[in-house]
């Protein structure tokens, strides 16, 4: 088992506001029915009957307040992490952890990383000049005392290397103890990230932004707006 300091005496980070988080979206919205007929109306009709009939899959924590058209936008700002779990950083896979950021530079930062050396890397396309991905921005209510690591990541010497052992263990014990998250550096720059274990502390997602991320000879160029750069990330 990875050793790591107690956490005993570390300091809270009081979060009350908004964290960018940044997934992989369409800018243009693909018509699932369009493949069943040729006339809109017969789509339109469609969509219609699955509303109808299908089992509402997201209580609000809020219901008087919230709207059906809500729900999507809550599963995949919120909640997909929590339903469907992955190794992450923090997580060994037995576990859901959500992720988000102060700064919207920083889930540039991170995603491109994880981009490039997740599944562009499984089949050797990290290189590969042109290859591009559309992205999705929310902003996201954070609402919760976080385990501040920042103050003592020097002496964390596991918690931003790309072996996660040492993250495993310390997710795992946070996990256990039932704290709602963690306040911790980037490991790809100089920023912080929240890695969130209970999605009761987060709400009001709201798309922010579109983003398209493509391979060229100089790293990764981001386009807010299309045609118009926004960072490269080397």
């Amino acid at each position: 088992m990875a050793m790591f300091p107690s956490l005993d005496g570390f300091k809270l980070r009081e979060v009350s506001g908004d964290l960018f988080r940044n997934i992989v979206s369409l800018r243009t919205s693909e018509d699932l029915f369009d493949d069943l007929s040729a006339d809109p109306d017969d789509w339109q009709h469609a969509q219609t009957l699955e509303m109808t009939t299908k089992p509402p899959a997201f209580l609000s924590h809020q219901p008087v307040i919230d709207r059906p058209f809500e729900e999507p936008v809550f599963f995949e700002a919120i909640g997909f992490p929590f339903d469907n779990w992955s190794e992450t950083r923090f997580s060994n896979g037995s576990f859901g952890v959500w992720y988000g950021c102060p700064e919207l530079s920083t889930t540039v930062h991170e995603t491109v990383y994880h981009w490039r050396n997740g599944l562009l890397g499984d089949v050797g396309l990290e290189n590969e000049i042109g290859v591009a991905v559309e992205r999705r921005v929310h902003l996201v209510q954070c609402q919760a005392d976080l385990i501040d690591l920042i103050p003592a990541a020097s002496a964390m010497l596991g918690l931003v290397s790309n072996d996660y052992a040492f993250c495993h263990t310390l997710g795992d014990r946070i996990h256990s103890q039932g704290h709602p998250g963690l306040w911790t550096p980037s490991a790809r720059c100089d920023g912080a990230n929240a890695a969130i274990f209970n999605s009761r502390v987060l709400s009001n997602p709201r798309p922010f932004c579109y983003l398209t991320y493509t391979i060229a000879s100089a790293g990764v160029e981001v386009e807010r707006a299309p045609g118009s750069l926004m960072m490269t990330v080397p």
